[in-house]
């Protein structure tokens, strides 16, 4: 490690997620020189609360550069985070409250009235968020509902970045990434907006700073060069290059999400697409689903309850043919983001026979996560013709197979590539600390594999998508 260090430039991107926190280290061109990852618990302390204690993040992101520059003295270090963590603090900087993630929906009452207000639709307008739980515009507004001691107490609403590079330099500030996810920036601006902070009763000053992604300090104890960086979303786009036009971003992990790179904000007029900054004049126009590869692991160890791998079960289902023999599950298990944004969505299971296995259930899983993501695609591309322009740029852990990625392709009719780029969203924040420090790129985003769609799976499922659609509006009066 010593000689690598001598002989290269190196950086490190920290990539602080929902469960862990990986500390990657990059040369110029891309290429893994050292990773470190070590996790963390989330609570649920009642009923649709996700939490975790920041501290215990903290604690773990400090292990991670602790461990990863004990032999390595990048140039910099810069930072990606999972969007739409929320944390009350007193002057001090002491939580005053756990760190509320993106999928804790105790805001869901609070969020469905202002939704359907006179307000609801003119907040989406100004900041390209819908009204949902997971913002933690809402998560303010039930603070100032619910628990209204915190909330008097409180002497900023940060998120964890925040706390974390609070710790590391001193300072109260947040890129304007992260903050366009928060349901408080006017994305047309890219300030905090004053009529969403008059409707919460807060001023700005109980808020960060905002800045550029390309912001950069020294660190207070140990003198290393950190740059703020962004959300991970985006810089998963960035770092994988689909932030390039022609490219449209497919990333399905426990959840998933289809991210669409555009040059000014868009917004939707039913309000179901998300919309976030990058850098410059680049945006991000999205939408992400609750309901990814979370819904086939629950498929495979509470249903089925198979020790077979993933694997095995993905050989079986290539066996069934495309639509799945009519058998349709409509994959809401979690409630549901976009396009519908209804936290009480729930699944269901269509047109089952006695013809159908094990390998249908496993087919018909992967069609109907698919489905949900396509929905999204619809909205962000309406005309089908351009659509056929735009490459799809896979990542996430279905990325390994093939079989999937093809019905990726035949669903959405889309070309497919595969990344080959290791750890996107950290290597997408290496990407902005280069461009906080001038230095010169020379990673070209390789890629991997590329699917297109078979035409003869066409009309299936086409026939199988308008069905799917159709499910949530008939069932949501049962």
């Amino acid at each position: 490690m010593d000689q690598i260090n001598k002989e290269k430039s190196l950086y490190i991107g920290i990539d602080i997620g929902t469960t862990a926190t990986k500390a990657v280290c990059f040369d110029i061109q891309g290429n893994v020189i050292q990773q470190i990852s070590h996790s963390y618990p989330m609570y649920h302390p009642k009923p649709n609360w996700s939490v975790q204690n920041p501290q215990e993040i903290l604690d773990t992101v400090l292990k991670c550069i602790n461990e990863i520059t004990t032999a390595i003295q990048p140039k910099f270090i810069s930072f990606s985070s999972a969007m739409q963590s929320i944390i009350a603090i007193d002057v001090t900087g002491k939580p005053l409250s756990d760190a509320i993630l993106w999928a804790d929906n105790r805001a869901d009452k609070i969020a469905e009235k202002l939704k359907n207000s006179e307000k609801g639709n003119p907040f989406y307008q100004k900041t390209g968020i819908p009204i949902h739980p997971f913002s933690p515009m809402t998560k303010i507004a039930w603070f100032k509902e619910f628990d209204s001691e915190i909330f008097s107490k409180t002497y900023k609403f940060i998120s964890i970045k925040e706390y974390v590079w609070h710790h590391l330099t001193g300072e109260y500030v947040t890129d304007t990434s992260m903050a366009s996810g928060t349901g408080l920036l006017n994305i047309h601006t890219l300030k905090w907006d004053d009529e969403i902070l008059e409707f919460l009763n807060i001023k700005p000053q109980q808020l960060s700073t905002i800045c550029e992604a390309t912001h950069q300090c020294k660190g207070i104890l140990d003198g290393l060069l950190y740059v703020i960086g962004g959300g991970d979303g985006a810089l998963a786009n960035l770092g994988t290059g689909a932030m390039n036009k022609g490219f449209m971003a497919l990333t399905i992990g426990t959840s998933g999400a289809v991210r669409l790179p555009i040059d000014e904000p868009f917004l939707d007029p039913q309000m179901r697409t998300q919309c976030y900054h990058l850098k410059d004049n680049e945006y991000l126009t999205l939408g992400a689903v609750n309901n990814g590869a979370i819904v086939l692991q629950w498929l495979k160890e509470t249903i089925l309850k198979t020790t077979a791998s993933y694997e095995e079960l993905f050989e079986q289902a290539e066996k069934i043919p495309a639509g799945s023999d009519g058998l349709l599950f409509v994959p809401y298990l979690l409630g549901e983001r976009a396009p519908i944004w209804d936290a009480s969505a729930q699944g269901a299971l269509l047109g089952m026979q006695i013809i159908h296995t094990q390998a249908h259930l496993v087919r018909a899983t992967l069609e109907g996560i698919l489905f949900g993501l396509f929905q999204i695609t619809e909205i962000l591309l309406p005309d089908v013709e351009k659509r056929k322009e735009i490459t799809i740029m896979a990542s996430g852990g279905f990325g390994k197979s093939e079989f999937w990625l093809q019905i990726v392709a035949d669903v959405f009719q889309m070309k497919v590539e595969t990344s080959q780029t290791i750890e996107g969203s950290a290597w997408g924040a290496v990407l902005i600390g280069m461009s906080s420090t001038g230095a010169v790129i020379e990673n070209q985003n390789k890629t991997g594999k590329t699917f297109f769609p078979n035409p003869k799976n066409k009309k299936v499922y086409n026939d199988r998508f308008i069905k799917f659609k159709k499910v949530y509006n008939l069932l949501k009066g049962l």
